[in-house]
């Protein structure tokens, strides 16, 4: 017998999640916050999970924590669930209307655990690529929502995962307005943007909204939100592994809404250090950085970024490589770091980019 016979065509045409595992001095791919908490903040996390103990299981359903983020984040306790990052969400989203093979319609290029997830659980991906401005193409978006015979789950992110920008608000609410099914705004980078379609909530009963903490800073701990219409959210928990979040998580979820301050504190430094960042790239012959709304920046360049990767891993910084054919030709995407390793980072790509044009 043949084990793969047994796996479902759409697992056994993918890939899995492209992570990147080289060793490297500075890690400016996964957009992570390059800082770490101050020392007492650290003594006081440890100190709390010092509490916990571990030969029990983990609070189910997290319901104090529940509790805390909604009010947090002023919503019903109903209407919001939590998971094991957001990753999870998306995929129990996905799994929750398994079955009914769902037209799952993202933006290219985006996150790409919407098209993983959708396919994982059997449903049709539909990618609509972004136009020149990277901003959402309208038309054909609504084309298919018009047209389409199944139910439809959109997935957006805000701001866009790679590219760094939030697509416009007003073509956000026609899509919503004008879906026959669920549309979900990713609101992973809001820390390092401040929008957010929380106040549409009331709206909107198809909207659904994803939050996470990795990005300001507990991406080792995995805790995300998905906030939406109490009746959805009811049948998404059902799909939910029981203790899907662990005491570890919960601890270090309770103790980011009490030190919030701190962490928000960083967000601000990180987006001051990539307005640096994106003014410096700007000035390099050849390099074009795309706005950003988010801890990273989005750029393409006039020469074969494969070889600028490849050089920028030998001097031990690891970003992200995204050269594909089309939109995306000789295109990276480099989280922000601190200032010591963004001035390494320029230094590296300079060296880097003379050593390409000479080989040319």
């Amino acid at each position: 017998m043949n084990l793969k016979d047994l796996i479902r065509k759409e697992v056994l045409s993918q890939t899995a999640y492209p992570a990147e595992t080289l060793s490297c001095r500075i890690k400016l791919d996964a957009n992570e916050n390059p800082f770490t908490l101050p020392p007492p903040l650290k003594d006081g996390i440890f100190e709390a999970m010092k509490k916990i103990d571990l030969n029990r299981y983990p609070e189910p359903g997290s319901h104090r924590l529940r509790a805390r983020f909604a009010q947090h984040y002023e919503v019903e306790r109903d209407m919001l669930m939590i998971g094991n990052g957001s990753d999870e969400l998306i995929h129990t989203l996905c799994t929750a209307m398994a079955g009914r093979a769902l037209d799952v319609i993202v933006p290219v290029p985006t996150f790409a655990m919407y098209k993983i997830s959708a396919l994982n659980n059997g449903h049709r991906v539909i990618g609509v690529p972004l136009n020149t401005s990277f901003d959402l193409d309208l038309g054909v978006i609504l084309e298919h929502l018009a047209t389409t015979k199944a139910a439809t789950l959109v997935f957006l992110s805000y701001p866009n995962n790679p590219t760094g920008n939030c697509f416009n608000q007003q073509k956000i609410k026609t899509i919503i307005e004008q879906s026959p099914g669920i549309v979900v705004v990713d609101e992973a980078y809001f820390p390092f943007c401040r929008k957010t379609f929380l106040p549409f909530l009331k709206r909107y009963e198809n909207l659904v909204i994803l939050r996470t903490l990795s990005k300001i800073g507990l991406a080792a701990m995995r805790i995300g939100f998905l906030i939406g219409p109490p009746s959805l959210i009811h049948e998404v928990d059902k799909v939910r592994l029981p203790y899907n979040l662990g005491a570890l998580s919960q601890v270090a979820a309770g103790f980011y809404l009490d030190h919030e301050a701190a962490f928000l504190k960083q967000a601000e430094e990180i987006t001051k250090n990539r307005e640096e960042l994106f003014e410096a790239l700007k000035q390099m012959e050849g390099v074009h950085p795309w706005p950003s709304e988010a801890n990273f920046i989005f750029f393409s360049c006039d020469f074969d970024v494969d070889s600028v990767y490849n050089n920028l891993i030998e001097e031990g910084i690891l970003i992200k490589n995204f050269n594909a054919p089309g939109i995306m030709r000789n295109c990276m995407r480099v989280t922000v770091g601190n200032h010591e390793e963004n001035e390494e980072f320029l230094a590296a790509l300079n060296n880097t980019i003379a050593k390409v044009r000479r080989v040319v």
